[in-house]
């Protein structure tokens, strides 16, 4: 198999009951070995399903001010953006938080249910591909902690009451780590697989000259598929050619046009942020009065309160990992078309922390999303979104596709050019 960070090409070698295959070249995850894959990940699914639709069928917060109470569900936030004028919003708020997790995990189920009884249902790959699309953008984890945030805020002007679609969110959480950790993949689609007799064998990485510069999938015209993992010949001129094993389509020996695009991301996304941190984000009103907020000001409106530890979570998310992100991903774009080798595992380490960490930034935008759904009290009290979350919501997204559109096999293209001492070919460890 070949590495999808480095391209470096392995020999698929048994792993113990727990036990993780890592490249040897650039230290990311080749593949897992979880015992009874099968029957835990589609129990903790099943579970899972089950905690999303009473997160989202009982009452979620409800806030009580002078008499009177506010409920709430899942739902409820996303509606509420809508009414006061911003539907964009809204819209990413329901689809990050609510759609996406369910089509993760109804599409999970739908793959795992028929093998859990020896079948395979039509449509497996192109569910397959969803779940391994919207995975990345099914951010409960970072909904719970914006609301967090959100009930903090909230302790000095009202009584927030958790419901019982709150217990259930919680356990949906739990159980989606969990179920994410004990899904192995190759469960699904077998390490190794068939070939079309014109394709010929899949070259095995030992069979590679350890002086010769061809220990990448590339280098032998070879790619992976992005579904199922098989390593198959790359279609010829960089066209597009189909999976024998799950029919997806291949997209040649790298992303297309993977430079290109991630700078038109970064940039947009560059030019989001200045408006996103010059224009308020929401205006909390309380008895007919109220100040907007930018991102800025509310990080110390906590800090001023004495909830600094908050004040820094939510600094970090608003200001530090969407700057680092795109310094970041500038940085590898550079030395990628400079042709550098320099430090190339640690700039793959890099990217791989960018990319996980990207997402957190959505904090702000659940936490508008939350708190204009829960103080709705007329003249008592009430919050209004503003314009600036619509832009620091796009720069968000955009940071999000310009990692995705990276390719960070280019990192380590430079030693298949002669430019750096050929790798030989690892077993995995």
């Amino acid at each position: 198999m070949a590495c999808h960070e480095c391209d470096l090409l392995h020999r698929i070698a048994p792993l113990a009951p727990g036990g993780k295959a890592l490249c040897t070249r650039c230290a990311a995850l080749l593949y897992r070995n979880v015992p009874d894959s099968l029957e835990r990940a589609t129990a903790l699914y099943l579970t899972a399903l089950m905690l999303w639709t009473m997160a989202n069928a009982l009452p979620f917060v409800s806030l009580k001010l002078s008499g009177r109470v506010e409920e709430n569900l899942m739902l409820s936030g996303p509606l509420a953006l809508a009414r006061a004028g911003m539907p964009e919003i809204g819209l990413l708020v329901f689809l990050t938080s609510i759609l996406f997790p369910l089509l993760t995990i109804t599409g999970t189920l739908y793959v795992l249910l028929p093998l859990r009884f020896g079948w395979r249902f039509p449509g497996v790959a192109p569910a397959y591909r969803m779940v391994r699309l919207l995975t990345p953008w099914s951010l409960i984890g970072v909904f719970m902690l914006g609301l967090l945030v959100s009930i903090v805020k909230l302790l000095d002007l009202a009584d927030v009451v958790p419901g019982t679609g709150l217990y259930a969110f919680v356990g949906l959480l739990l159980v989606s780590a969990a179920a994410h950790a004990n899904l192995d993949h190759g469960a699904i689609w077998p390490r190794v697989g068939p070939l079309p007799a014109a394709a010929g064998p899949v070259p095995a990485a030992g069979g590679v000259a350890p002086g010769q510069a061809g220990a990448t999938a590339a280098a032998l015209g070879m790619t992976s598929c992005h579904t199922c993992e098989l390593l198959v010949p790359a279609a010829p001129h960089g066209g597009h050619a189909r999976c024998p094993r799950c029919h997806s389509t291949l997209h040649g020996l790298r992303r297309p046009d993977s430079i290109a695009r991630t700078w038109a991301l970064l940039g947009s996304a560059a030019l989001m942020l200045i408006p996103a941190n010059l224009y308020p984000v929401m205006t909390v009103i309380q008895f007919g009065q109220g100040d907007p907020n930018t991102i800025l000001s509310g990080v110390m409106h906590l800090i001023d309160s004495g909830m600094w530890p908050l004040g820094m979570l939510v600094f970090f998310a608003s200001f530090v990992v969407p700057l680092s992100k795109i310094a970041v991903l500038v940085m590898l774009l550079l030395t990628v078309q400079k042709g550098s080798t320099w430090r190339r595992r640690d700039r793959t380490l890099l990217y791989r922390v960018t990319e996980v960490v990207g997402a957190w930034s959505m904090i702000d935008i659940f936490l508008v999303g939350i708190l204009v759904a829960l103080v709705n009290m007329d003249a008592l009290a009430s919050v209004r979104p503003g314009v600036g979350a619509i832009f620091f919501g796009a720069a968000v997204v955009l940071t999000m596709l310009a990692a995705m559109s990276f390719d960070p096999r280019l990192i380590w293209d430079r030693a298949q050019r002669g430019g750096d001492r050929a790798q030989r070919p690892g077993r995995a460890r």
